[in-house]
Order: structure tokens, then C-alpha cells, then sequence
């Protein structure tokens, strides 16, 4: 294969955000196509964690440490950046089986050089005030202090609008892939379902939940478990929470101009599930008891058969490349370098040599 100079980009999620900027950022053309519009679809309803928390293998789990290190060095760059938010993350368990897991993913993570403590009660009041202490254990609150959380839409926004005002970019939106066009062993061309055809000489799937599809067009089956999670956002209210709470009962953490964002454990939106989790939310923190729904989203996470992600080219289509995964709010950044840095030449081999779509 020739110099890679034009290059399509399936998907305008987080993924396809950070590939086309890392692409166009290297001297490529790139075409980002999306069947909706860019961050909405999962990357407009997750909860958006960044962390490296119990993560295996170990080569997964420092692919995560080195998205967090991407984050934070992006949030750096930028002046302004409204989109990264490290505050930390709390987790606690309230039975034995879940205090026996704490016990062990703490000591591990500091024999990888994670960053995690143990709290006790009054420490944790001390960083968030309004917790009402009758929720929280004495002792054994683990803290996670470079964990944090991501607002994917602006990521999103700034990461190709970036590359659009270079003049190297173009965004296509609402306008689904339908075929791609193979000759010998080579992805020529991407149809869009407007009857457009984008010649390419590569091809980067981050199409999510939808990879497997568009994998099947090429001529590859990707094995997919895609899960759904469930998203409750409340009205705005006077109440401080500054990092990611993992509770017993539900995940929570901000979401700005007040409101917060609830993660059931349950991933099933019935009205019920909504109601329990405001209500463990209300338990939690007191002052919410004013607070409200003021909208429900159901994501579809994207998880490739094995749980890993998909990253790379393709042994047998050698410029149609991957980049899916779960943790897509964590990986994105570093992970999608990677994939850019691989598709315009540059051996990325030790990197990436775990996710190859090949294992699966």
C-alpha cells in the first residue's frame, strides 16, 4: 500500500473524534462520517469515567493509565478546557463480599503505581461536605485522587472542530455507511446512503456499538456483547459533589450547571429503576431531596467478545483498522493516536499488539 493521504473515518464518537485530530494533526485528509450526529450516540450517554480501576489484564489496565496521562495532558493544552474534570474517585461496599474485593483491588493497583488511599469517614466529609455521614463505613473508603470524569460532546466539539478549521478535515453527518467498496485485498472506497462515495486509501472503524455492522461490510466478523446502561439526570440543585461517587446503591458524579448525573447498577430504564436511584441518590446526599428528573438516557455500550478493545489494522484488509472499545471516555485520546499513528505508517506494533482484531 502507497502513502496514506486520504483516510474515512467511520463513527463522530469520541473515537472518531480523537483518530480524525490525531490524523489530520499528522498531515492526513480525513472524511469523518456518522449515520447521526457527532456524540450522538453512546458518547452522548455515558457515564464517562476516567480511571484505570481494576482493569485486567495488566496490559489493559496500562493502556488505561496511559488515556488518563493523554487527558490529562490535553486539558493542559487547552486554555479554557471545559470538558476535563480529574476530582477523584470514592468507593465503599456494604457487605463482606464487596469489602473482600475492595481489599484486594486496592493493593493491587499500588503494586501497578496507581494512586489509591484509604479514607475514614471524617476524611471523606472533609471532600464531600454534604454527604450524610450515616451512609458511609468508618473506615475503608478507598480514594482514587486522579480518577475523574469527561464531558464527551465538548471533547468532541473541540477535537473536530480543531481539525476542521486546519482545512483537513470535513465532517458528513446523517448519512450511514451502506458498502464499502473492495478490490484485491484493499478498501477503495466508502457509500454513504446519500449516494455519495468517498475514495479512501484507509479506513478507521469507530463505529461503536455499531462496528460489528460495519466490520460485515468489509467482509469481517467482529464478535460484540454490547450492553446497555441507563443514565438519570437531575434538575439543577445547591448541592456539592465534586468527584465520582461509587456507593453501594448507585454511581453518581456531577454533570454541570448543577445537576448530577445518577448511574443505576440496574441497567434497565423502567420507571421504577429511576425512582430507586433518586432515592439512593436522596439518601446519600440530603439536599438533593428537592431535586427532580429532568431527563433519562439509555446508552449501548460497545464491548468487543472478549471484554478488550479492538485497536489496529487488520492483518488480512491492511488499511481498514479498529478502534472500539468499552472505557472509549478513558481510552479515546491515546488509544486513537495509537491507531492514527499505525495507519499513516508508524510501527505501532508492541503497543497494540494485545488488541489486534485477530485474537478474537
Amino acid at each position: 500500500m502507497g502513502k496514506v493521504k486520504y483516510v474515512v473515518v467511520i463513527g463522530a464518537g469520541v473515537y472518531g473524534a480523537a483518530v480524525t485530530a490525531s490524523l489530520t494533526r499528522r498531515g492526513a485528509r480525513v472524511t469523518v462520517v456518522d449515520a447521526g450526529a457527532p456524540a450522538g450516540g453512546t458518547s452522548g450517554a455515558t457515564f464517562s469515567w476516567t480511571n484505570s480501576s481494576g482493569k485486567r489484564p495488566r496490559s489493559y489496565h496500562d493502556l488505561n493509565v496511559a488515556g488518563m496521562a493523554a487527558h490529562r495532558r490535553l486539558a493542559a493544552e487547552v486554555p479554557g478546557c471545559d470538558w476535563y474534570h480529574e476530582g477523584g474517585n470514592l468507593e465503599w461496599a456494604a457487605d463482606d463480599a464487596g469489602r473482600d474485593a475492595l481489599r484486594k483491588k486496592v493493593p493491587t493497583l499500588l503494586e501497578h503505581g496507581y494512586e489509591a488511599r484509604w479514607l475514614t469517614r471524617a476524611e471523606v466529609l472533609d471532600l464531600e461536605p454534604d454527604i450524610d455521614p450515616a451512609q458511609l463505613p468508618p473506615d475503608e473508603i478507598a480514594y482514587f485522587p486522579r480518577e475523574g470524569w469527561i464531558e464527551p460532546a465538548r471533547l468532541i466539539g473541540h477535537l473536530l472542530s480543531r481539525a476542521i478549521r486546519s482545512g483537513a478535515a470535513e465532517l458528513v453527518h446523517d448519512d450511514p455507511v451502506t458498502a464499502l467498496e473492495l478490490t484485491a485485498g484493499t478498501v477503495r472506497a466508502v457509500q454513504l446512503a446519500s449516494g455519495r462515495s468517498l475514495p479512501a486509501d484507509a479506513v478507521v472503524n469507530c463505529a461503536g456499538p455499531q462496528a460489528a455492522t460495519v466490520a460485515k461490510l468489509a467482509g469481517l466478523a467482529l464478535p460484540m456483547r454490547n450492553t446497555s446502561g441507563v443514565l438519570v439526570y437531575t434538575s439543577p440543585v445547591a448541592v456539592s459533589v465534586s468527584r465520582v461517587i461509587h456507593a453501594p446503591q448507585m454511581r453518581l458524579r456531577p454533570d454541570g450547571g448543577g445537576r448530577l448525573l445518577l448511574h443505576p447498577h440496574d441497567d434497565s430504564a423502567a420507571q421504577s429503576v429511576v425512582d430507586k436511584a433518586l432515592d439512593a441518590a436522596r439518601a446519600l446526599y440530603p439536599g438533593l431531596r428537592a431535586a427532580g428528573v429532568e431527563s433519562v438516557r439509555v446508552g449501548e455500550r460497545p464491548i468487543p467478545g472478549d471484554g478488550l478493545p479492538v485497536l489496529g489494522r487488520v492483518a488480512e484488509l491492511p488499511n481498514f483498522h479498529f478502534a472500539v472499545s468499552h472505557s472509549g471516555a478513558t481510552l479515546c485520546l491515546h488509544a486513537g493516536d495509537l491507531v492514527a499513528a499505525e495507519v499513516l505508517g508508524e510501527d505501532q506494533t508492541d503497543a497494540l499488539a494485545p488488541f489486534r482484531f485477530e485474537r478474537l
